[in-house]
């Protein structure tokens, strides 16, 4: 292990990185984790939900080249159904439309997640300085 002197900043800094951790500082943290958590939840769901849209819309495209006569197979829980072209299309557009008010729905929660970490960060940052980090 290799010793070095610290620099001016580095000894200026020695003792302000014991300040003591109070219950409400503390609280904060735990309030910070919780919602980083959550907002890493949000973000694999939107990322799920995009799959699903994507996976929508190649559907949708493929059935346009498909008869009118044609009955095509439909899954509805676990099991498929033979439908009329109009009606599965119809019923991919419902199903798309429920997709994106969910993806809206995700992302406003998402918004007020960051906004109040946000908050939190300048809060925590004010009192702890660089002893503290919370980038994510």
């Amino acid at each position: 292990m290799q010793r070095r002197m610290l620099s001016k900043e580095d000894e200026a800094t020695v003792g302000k990185d014991d300040l003591e951790v109070r219950r409400e500082d503390q609280d904060k943290i735990n309030k910070f984790s919780r919602l980083h958590q959550r907002e890493t939840l949000l973000e694999d769901e939107l990322k799920s939900r995009a799959k699903e849209k994507e996976d929508l819309e190649e559907i949708s495209n493929e059935l346009e080249l498909a008869d009118e006569d044609e009955k095509i197979p439909y899954k509805l829980g676990d099991a498929f159904i033979m439908l009329p072209l109009p009606e599965v299309q119809e019923l991919l557009t419902s199903a798309s439309g429920k997709i994106e008010k969910s993806v809206s729905a995700t992302e406003g929660k998402l918004s007020g997640i960051r906004d109040e970490m946000e908050s939190l960060k300048v809060d925590l940052y004010a009192r702890f300085g660089k002893s503290i980090n919370l980038e994510t």
